[in-house]
């Protein structure tokens, strides 16, 4: 049973029926019926599920999606090709959140190649995913190695990507973010413009980046061209706008004013319900006014107002024609309704002052009046509510005021006065435990003194040499 994405959008958002169940339904009771075991049903029920949870994916329903892949991969029962399916699709659904678990889990899909390819899937997935689904491997996989910041296996793999997948537009996408994360915008750009040439029928993708790629690394003459090569676009007010303001900024104006020509030539030719043409000449008349085109963009002004009868073509048209012709300006002023409310404007006064005086009509001033005095009226006047004290206070008699400085702390009162240190004290110095000399004698004078007798006895004793020593001395 096939159906459109359409026709399982309607499905799925049925509130009668999950198409979950009712597609594992339909298939299990088919297979129950050939008396297979219950491994077996899972088994062969498992690229259904991963399907389905796609088709979850692919409408938004990302939480039924992430369950259905968990599932299929947790229970493992699956084939090959399907747990390399959901493997794939899980990552791509978490996105940059957990790169080195998606790394890892990728890593188990791709070897080394012997052959004369460098990257190969593992367990024969090459002969049983499509091209889209092995294309898909690879590119998450460079893509979480980008986001890793693993620069030589990203250049490795997005090299031999070409030659894998030679048909397709991402191998060269992918090449160039590589050279731009290296901060190598001018060999992305030359690879990007090869790929544009090669595919003509792709070349919208590749100018799309090209110019992406210019314009971030200031190459803005590059951005505009690669984008004026896109021809089905570079008619439409963005492009324009985009084209004319990066070749505004390199100066080369001729070459905006014929985009702007280009795109009035072009919407003047189309048939489309929804024209832009207005849009295009009240931009392309302003901007050759403000580059001192004034004959072109008094001609852009006056098919406006001839067209569509704006003010604002009208009044660009008059600020035009001034320069050049002030009767036909003139002409045109009359054409402008005159402002309600202004009397009596002089413009030579006006052009002296800031600006005109706006003078209500007799009307206006009496209902403004009379409006004023109803309300003056309903003001109510506000009830004053008696303050409060507290118990024992006495409002006739408050008493001394409290001290203003009492919320600041003792320290920073102006009455505040510290407490004198005593000089009289002995200065310590030294290390701890040591007294001074001077200290020493004053604790105790006296014993100082007893100490000095018997030591000087002493000392005179041992100078006098007793008389039994002088009597050996002489014999």
């Amino acid at each position: 049973m096939v159906l459109f994405i359409g026709q399982l959008n309607a499905f799925l958002g049925s509130p009668f029926l999950d198409a979950d169940i009712y597609f594992c339904r339909i298939g299990q009771e088919s297979l129950m019926e050939e008396n297979l075991a219950n491994d077996e049903i899972e088994i062969e029920l498992a690229p259904i599920a991963v399907q389905l949870a796609y088709v979850h994916h692919i409408l938004g329903n990302t939480q039924e999606a992430f369950e259905s892949y968990t599932n299929v991969i947790k229970r493992n029962l699956a084939d090959e090709s399907s747990l390399a399916v959901a493997t794939n699709n899980i990552i791509a659904l978490k996105g940059p959140k957990d790169v080195a678990d998606g790394l890892r889990k990728l890593d188990k899909l791709i070897e080394k190649g012997d052959g004369p390819q460098t990257f190969q899937l593992a367990r024969g997935l090459d002969l049983k995913l499509a091209r889209k689904q092995r294309e898909a491997i690879f590119v998450n996989r460079l893509l979480l190695l980008l986001h890793s910041n693993k620069m030589d296996q990203a250049r490795e793999l997005a090299f031999a990507l070409p030659s894998m997948f030679p048909d397709s537009v991402m191998p060269p996408l992918l090449q160039a973010a590589v050279h731009v994360r290296e901060n190598k915008a001018n060999k992305a750009e030359e690879i990007l413009g090869h790929f544009a040439d090669k595919f003509p029928d792709e070349s919208k993708v590749f100018l799309l980046a090209r110019a992406q790629v210019a314009a971030s690394a200031g190459h803005l003459q590059i951005a505009a061209e690669s984008l004026l090569k896109i021809s089905d676009i570079q008619h439409k007010p963005a492009t324009v706008a985009t084209i004319v303001s990066l070749k505004e900024r390199v100066g080369d104006i001729e070459g905006a004013d014929g985009v702007f020509d280009a795109a009035i030539q072009w919407w003047s030719n189309s048939m489309t319900e929804d024209n832009k043409l207005d849009i295009i000449m009240e931009e392309a008349a302003s901007f050759k006014l403000r580059h001192g085109r004034k004959d072109e963009a008094a001609r852009l002004y006056e098919e406006l107002v001839k067209s569509r009868g704006s003010i604002g073509a009208l009044v660009g048209l008059i600020q035009t024609t001034a320069h050049t012709n002030i009767e036909k300006a003139e002409t045109y002023v009359k054409q402008l309704k005159p402002l309600p409310g202004l009397k009596a404007v002089d413009v030579g006064s006006l052009e002296k002052t800031s600006g005109a005086k706006h003078v209500e009509n007799d009307s206006t001033a009496s209902i403004t009046e009379a409006f004023e005095a109803k309300s003056k009226e309903k003001v109510k006047k506000k009830r004053k509510r008696k303050p409060k004290y507290p118990k024992g206070f006495d409002p006739a008699n408050p008493g001394p005021p409290p001290d203003p400085e009492r919320w600041l702390p003792k320290r920073e009162r102006s009455s505040f006065r510290p407490k004198r240190k005593d000089k009289r004290a002995a200065q310590i110095r030294g290390s701890q435990g040591a007294v001074s000399k001077e200290a020493a004698t004053s604790v105790n004078p006296k014993s100082n003194q007893t100490t000095k007798g018997p030591s000087q006895n002493a000392s005179a004793e041992q100078s006098k040499p007793s008389s039994k020593s002088r009597k050996k001395s002489k014999n």
